[in-house]
């Protein structure tokens, strides 16, 4: 197996393995039913000793039951052997709903240090961004939060550039954590370029696009009644037909690599710099392994040229989310001046 190596995430500290492990799909149901625990404590110590360090979660998974698998994973000395990242900030009740009002907040921080059984989070993550919230406020807290050494390290997910820089000016970001793959690219325009220019670090989740890059359309016949990616654009039969070809293009490279298709998405990822931690999710200790194994694979410049080819913009149809899920793409908060307590 490929040694994991380690490095920096964004300019203030932060060291962690160069590929991380997702577990949201290991305790909540967006992705069928979710798995049983001994099992799932069994790949997350698994993870740890292959070197693969960095956990990621949220309140949100579950809700609340992967952070509570995660502190339940972490008794006996591991935790000290991680660097463990969750989230708050997105409710779903039948609809979603956002929050970053400075108690809100607190609140959750501390309800996740109780779940996970931990005195401190290594990175916090606003899952999404409150757009009623200026988000020098919600930063705020956040800064007051690390001050109290409740968190170490602040992260944005799915935040557009300006909210970025916006909050960067309160507190640095540490990480911005976004969806980036080989079917997933929009973010290179804006997003990338402002991190780098301000030493944020890059996480990348999804980087199998969901699985799709791992097995293609026939991800199809694998899935759950009740699995979200049935109603994902992405996934409804007419983009699933154009999607497909895709698909096989990298397929056809992966063959001739001498890899799998999974591994060849996140050699890209991995290709993109060191400033780049894709967190690809499984349930499964063979995948795991596999995407490891990623680590080992090398990418020519004309390798890298030939896959943004096939993977340019028009490669993929369908939105990424239904309309009912907030994006960086509807991120803006309102300005600090006008906020109101």
């Amino acid at each position: 197996m490929a040694i994991v190596p380690r490095v920096k995430l964004g300019s203030q500290g932060l060291e962690v393995s160069a590929q991380g492990l997702g577990c949201m799909s290991m305790s909540a149901a967006f992705y069928g039913t979710p798995k049983p625990e001994p099992d799932m404590i069994n790949l997350i110590h698994h993870a740890i000793n292959a070197g693969v360090t960095f956990l990621d979660t949220s309140d949100f998974y579950g809700p609340k039951t992967n952070e509570i698998l995660l502190g339940k994973a972490l008794k006996g000395g591991m935790r000290e052997k991680v660097e463990l990242a969750t989230k708050f900030g997105a409710v779903y009740d039948g609809a979603f709903e956002v929050r970053g009002d400075p108690a809100y907040v607190r609140a959750c921080c501390e309800a996740s240090l109780q779940r996970l059984d931990v005195d401190c989070i290594d990175l916090y993550y606003q899952h999404r961004v409150d757009i009623r919230v200026p988000i020098e406020i919600t930063m705020g807290e956040l800064k007051k939060l690390v001050e109290e050494r409740k968190i170490k390290y602040v992260g944005l997910s799915e935040a557009s550039a300006s909210t970025i820089r916006r909050a960067h000016a309160v507190h640095p970001i540490t990480a911005i954590q976004l969806e980036w793959s080989l079917w997933s690219r929009d973010v290179e325009k804006d997003i990338i370029p402002t991190c780098r220019e301000l030493g944020i670090g890059i996480v990348a989740y999804s980087p199998l696009g969901r699985g799709f890059l791992s097995s293609g359309s026939k991800i199809m016949e694998k899935l759950e009644d009740d699995d979200y990616r049935k109603k994902m654009p992405r996934f409804q039969l007419e983009n699933l037909e154009h999607n497909k070809i895709l698909y096989q293009r990298i397929n056809e490279l992966s063959t001739k690599k001498g890899c799998t298709t999974s591994q060849l998405a996140l050699a890209w990822l991995h290709h993109q710099g060191n400033d780049v931690v894709p967190i690809p999710g499984t349930t499964r200790i063979e995948n795991l392994e596999q995407n490891i194994g990623a680590l080992s694979v090398k990418l020519t410049q004309e390798d890298m040229a030939e896959l943004e080819s096939i993977a340019s913009a028009e490669a993929v149809k369908g939105a990424r989310y239904g309309a009912e899920v907030p994006t960086y793409m509807n991120s803006e908060t309102p300005a600090l001046s006008s906020w109101q307590a």
